[in-house]
């Protein structure tokens, strides 16, 4: 077997002696299996197992990135030769660069994000079985229009000039079902899934396959939504996708470009007092969870929101260095891409009421399970999507709601949100059930 390490230090070596005033490489593999059956036969096998290796050389401040899944010494002499070619002949890049010595990671903490259970595509099978015949249990469901079992595990390390190196493994498991409820012409689908580090922690293959057949049942016979301004309740599902255009709007890039709607925001109020926004890297079991960051600096949880005050931005060196500021630790890359900021596991602290309370509290209101389309506009924070779910009256989930939208803009949203009490952590980008006052929904 391959001394990776060795691959990596040698290639940064060759670089800097052929004029690289700086250099870092990282390698990637990754296996594993994906199936997918319906009644209870196997529709589709799929076995990957694949590697690459990404080189990054600065000539000068002049950056460039190149890639190979050849690890060959002449693809690898090539990579070297083409990479630093490339540099010379781009323009200069003022934030580009290494971390000093001083910022790199000094102690890896344990994160726990690799299972040494090995699955095979058999138990995937058994798995999806016992899923489908979940959701063919729940009177109502007519079929499944999907069930999907998978198992991967990552290798990943890095090597830098300036010092560091750096490996991490990982794994995953999961499972998907989405169960199709009566017949022509009302016919509703809905899906429930779950993904796990550990096959430990993976929820019974046969209650995903349940919930998703009941969440199918509960939408037929729906019908249109009133048009106003209501209270709007969002499934954990659909809340998950709202704090990622949080986290899109506190990026660092953006910031830096100015395309946020939140560029001025910093250490001010952007949600109530009620709301705390965790990220945290060092999450063990984490579906996000990394102990350096791929640039090799130290990761850390952060409050990014405390008590509804934005406390920081989401940045990697280039874009810190734009802004004047320090990295937050949180780069990631492809062996073959520059790195960029992104959240790690990223979840909203869970209120004091429960979403069966909440219910109660609602006079009238819209429980959205499912959101359509891309009605997000970054620069003014406007939002417009289509959406389904239930209508809620005198505190009770009277019908299911299809073809309807709902409107407003995330800074309102944010304002005049609550959070309820079941976060789980699901996502690895995760929420409890919230509440959003005052939003418009209409029929579309």
């Amino acid at each position: 077997m391959k001394n990776y390490a060795d691959i990596l230090q040698d290639l940064i070596k060759k670089s800097c002696e052929k004029g690289a005033t700086s250099a870092d490489a990282m390698y990637v593999e990754d296996e594993g299996i994906s199936i997918t059956i319906h009644d209870k036969k196997l529709e589709n096998l799929e076995r990957h197992d694949g590697h690459d290796l990404g080189l990054r050389i600065i000539v000068d401040g002049k950056q460039a990135i190149g890639s190979t899944s050849d690890l060959s010494k002449e693809s690898l002499d090539t990579l070297v030769d083409q990479t630093i070619s490339m540099a010379r002949h781009l323009p200069a890049d003022p934030y580009c660069g290494l971390a000093n010595p001083d910022q790199l990671v000094k102690d890896m903490p344990n994160i726990d994000s690799f299972d040494k259970t090995e699955l095979q595509a058999e138990d995937l099978i058994d798995m999806a079985i016992e899923c489908e015949a979940g959701a063919l249990s729940v009177d109502g469901v007519s079929t499944t229009e999907e069930i999907q079992a998978s198992w991967s595990r990552t290798k990943s390390v890095l090597a830098s000039s300036n010092g560091f190196f750096g490996e991490k493994k990982s794994s995953s498991t999961g499972i998907v079902a989405v169960s199709i409820a009566g017949k022509l012409p009302d016919m509703q689908t809905d899906y429930d899934y779950d993904s796990s580090i550990y096959v430990e922690d993976l929820k019974s293959p046969s209650l995903v396959g349940k919930i998703s057949g009941e969440r199918a049942v509960r939408r037929l016979n729906p019908r249109k939504i009133e048009t106003g301004r209501f209270p709007i309740i969002l499934d954990p599902r659909i809340g998950s996708s709202l704090l990622g255009n949080f986290a899109q709007a506190i990026n660092g890039i953006s910031v830096a470009r100015g395309t946020s709607f939140l560029k001025s925001s910093l250490g001010k109020k952007v949600f109530n007092n009620s709301i705390t926004i965790i990220d945290n890297p060092l999450l063990l079991r984490g579906k996000r969870s990394r102990a350096f960051d791929a640039e090799g600096l130290p990761t850390k949880m952060r409050e990014v929101v405390k008590d509804g005050v934005l406390t920081t931005w989401i940045m990697n060196l280039s874009a810190a260095r734009q802004m004047n500021t320090t990295s937050t630790g949180s780069a990631v890359r492809a062996p073959g891409s520059s790195s960029v900021p992104s959240v790690s596991n990223f979840y909203m602290q869970p209120g004091s009421i429960s979403p069966k309370d909440l219910i109660k509290s609602i006079k009238k209101g819209f429980f959205v399970t499912e959101v359509m389309g891309n009605g997000i506009n970054a620069i003014t924070g406007d939002y417009s999507m289509g959406a389904s779910g239930f209508w809620i009256e005198n505190g009770e989930i009277v019908y299911p709601i299809s073809e309807a939208s709902i409107a407003g803009n995330l800074k309102d949203m944010f304002l005049n949100l609550t959070a309820c009490t079941d976060l789980t952590f699901h996502n690895g980008i995760d929420v409890p059930t919230l509440l959003i006052e005052g939003m418009t929904t209409a029929s579309q």
